[in-house]
């Protein structure tokens, strides 16, 4: 089993409700993203995968559709809170279903943790 990990960032607003008293109000993270890839067989240039095509593929979820967004208002956190968790979850499939397609689909996305702060992540596996 190999695993590669590239890191992202974006800036984003989110507003939670029922978490804390903080964190209702309106607030933005500069958030860090680490996204892994696991796969059993190399290809035939000896690399489970290009990491220019990881890091691409990661790019357009990270920089298309969640930077300098307030994340409440994006459809995919429609009637849920844009949690770190919920951040994590939506970069795993969003950046799966890019790989799966365009890559191969002997790549999986094996963890994606989504850091709010320096000290403070949540970490999905999917």
């Amino acid at each position: 089993m190999f695993e590669l990990k590239v890191k992202s960032h974006f800036a984003g607003a989110h507003q939670l409700t029922m978490v804390g008293q903080k964190c209702e109000n309106l607030h933005g993270h500069n958030w860090n993203v680490e996204v892994c890839v696991t796969g059993d067989k190399l290809n035939s240039a000896g690399v489970l995968a290009d990491f220019g095509d990881i890091k691409k593929a990661v790019r357009r979820v990270v920089d298309e559709e969640l930077d300098h967004k307030f994340l409440n208002d994006l459809e995919m956190f429609k009637g849920v809170q844009p949690t770190s968790e919920r951040i994590a979850i939506y970069i795993a499939q969003r950046v799966q279903a890019i790989l799966s397609r365009e890559v191969s689909e002997a790549v999986r996305v094996s963890k994606v943790m989504a850091w709010e702060s320096d000290d403070a992540c949540a970490t999905y596996f999917p």
